[in-house]
């Protein structure tokens, strides 16, 4: 019997066949990824939904293993089949040997901007060219497209315009499908099984929306763009490695129309509207410690992993229903939506290095951690109030810093100050900063 406990909503990947159930079990193939609903009486098993058929069942905890985490080193395509810059002459010895219905998509040479679709059929390539019309793609002008992910979907399904229906992608070398992978990994969620509700956020990537998945209340992000997408599956995959309490949860991916991220729904929504809408009324000193050593613990740890935040701030730490702080968009905030690399900062959060030299790295995130500090200590204020932000970096440069929040205890402010060191070097790790948040906390509750 495997020694581990599998909690509610976890999803699991089954590690070989069952297909001759007793009654009241579940049948599951090798590969087969589930979702335990609960523990049951009796050791180590449990009852579980199968996310293909949405099947209910008991299965022993012993048959399950981890999902895995997601190789960095495996580059994942959500267009595998697309090859970039070539000519039409290398495209033809690609889709060698012949084979009716084999494709690629490349970058048109002679008109910058459109595409070619090269599909071979009877020993012969043809070469359709995809043409940008009103911020759409179309062959024939008949039926038009969002994006080459929607168009190649299409075609894999009906023939149109084309010589044959399109069967098998031709990978470009070194590249993986990404619904493979997350497949293989157990990363990848059913469509059929997500509900989509209400939008409850608005990023400068897409909508995130309330919704459900097999009964679990989830929040998804989609993003449409597919090379906004194809950048944030990058991102994703850090997500499959890491799992802390204090960190939002990746539950999967669904690869439809772009990407749907779907993650754990935190309902209290995220720290800055928290502490806005309840106020020095509501919050205990206590409440604003342990959100603080929250979110230290969930970044300590990602420091562990060698992971950089990037955008770490109290609009980026959502709270869940019992009240546990939790750090997310971790990993995505190197996303660019334009694709060029001027991202904009958010100035008041960035480290004066990073903003600089563009040196990101654990210290720069000890730095932001430190403004959401003052922004927890001050209910949700705007950090350097009345400043514009050519001043904020004229004035740190000086040597200037933020004033405590009124009333905020003297040690805590004397922990902003410290992750404002203008040297990097003499900043506190996470692992320092929650060490002195816990002997804070605990002070407080013996007082």
């Amino acid at each position: 019997m495997s020694g581990k406990h599998w909690p509610p909503g976890t999803q699991c990947v089954t590690k070989h066949d069952h297909n001759k159930p007793k009654a009241g079990e579940l049948a599951f193939r090798k590969g087969d990824v589930v979702t335990i609903i609960e523990a049951v009486e009796g050791k180590g098993w449990y009852r579980a939904r199968h996310n293909e058929s949405g099947q209910e069942g008991l299965l022993a905890g012993s048959v399950l293993r981890e999902r895995g985490a997601i190789r960095a080193d495996h580059k994942l395509s959500l267009m595998p089949w697309f090859h970039g810059k070539i000519s039409g002459v290398e495209a033809v010895q690609e889709l060698q040997p012949a084979e009716d219905g084999l494709f690629l998509v490349r970058e048109s040479i002679r008109h910058p901007g459109d595409y070619v679709l090269c599909v071979s059929f009877g020993k012969e390539v043809m070469h359709y060219r995809v043409v940008h019309e009103e911020n759409m793609l179309s062959i024939d002008s008949q039926q038009r497209f969002y994006n080459l992910i929607d168009m190649i979907e299409h075609y894999t399904k009906e023939q149109g315009a084309i010589c044959t229906k399109l069967v098998k992608p031709k990978p470009k070398t070194g590249m993986k499908s990404a619904e493979e992978e997350l497949a293989k990994a157990g990363w990848l969620l059913n469509l059929q099984h997500l509900t989509l509700g209400d939008r409850i956020g608005q990023g400068e990537f897409g909508d995130v929306l309330e919704g459900e998945y097999m009964g679990q209340k989830v929040a998804v992000k989609n993003i449409k763009c597919d090379v906004t997408a194809q950048a944030f599956l990058a991102e994703t995959a850090a997500m499959t490695k890491v799992r802390h309490k204090n960190l939002v949860r990746l539950l999967g991916v669904i690869l439809h129309n772009g990407l749907y991220i779907v993650m754990e729904f935190m309902s209290k929504g995220n720290l800055v509207n928290f502490l806005r809408t309840r106020g020095r009324a509501q919050v205990t000193p206590q409440q604003l410690l342990q959100f603080s050593l929250d979110v230290a613990q969930g970044m300590d740890y990602l420091e562990s992993k060698k992971l950089v935040h990037r955008d770490l701030a109290a609009r980026n730490i959502l709270i869940s229903e019992e009240h546990v702080a939790k750090v997310s968009d971790f990993g995505l905030a190197r996303v660019n939506p334009k694709g060029t690399d001027n991202t904009v900062l958010p100035v008041k959060w960035t480290a004066p290095e990073a903003l600089k030299h563009n040196k990101f790295s654990s210290k720069s995130d000890v730095w932001s951690y430190g403004i959401l500090l003052w922004e927890v200590f001050s209910f949700g204020r705007a950090p350097y109030p009345k400043l514009s932000l050519k001043e904020v970096t004229e004035l740190l440069e000086e040597g200037y810093r933020m004033d405590p929040p009124e009333g905020c205890p003297p040690a805590i402010y004397a922990l902003m100050k410290s992750c404002w060191e203008m040297e990097p070097g003499k900043r506190p790790s996470f692992k320092k900063l929650t060490e002195k948040l816990q002997k804070e906390l605990k002070h407080l509750r013996d007082v």
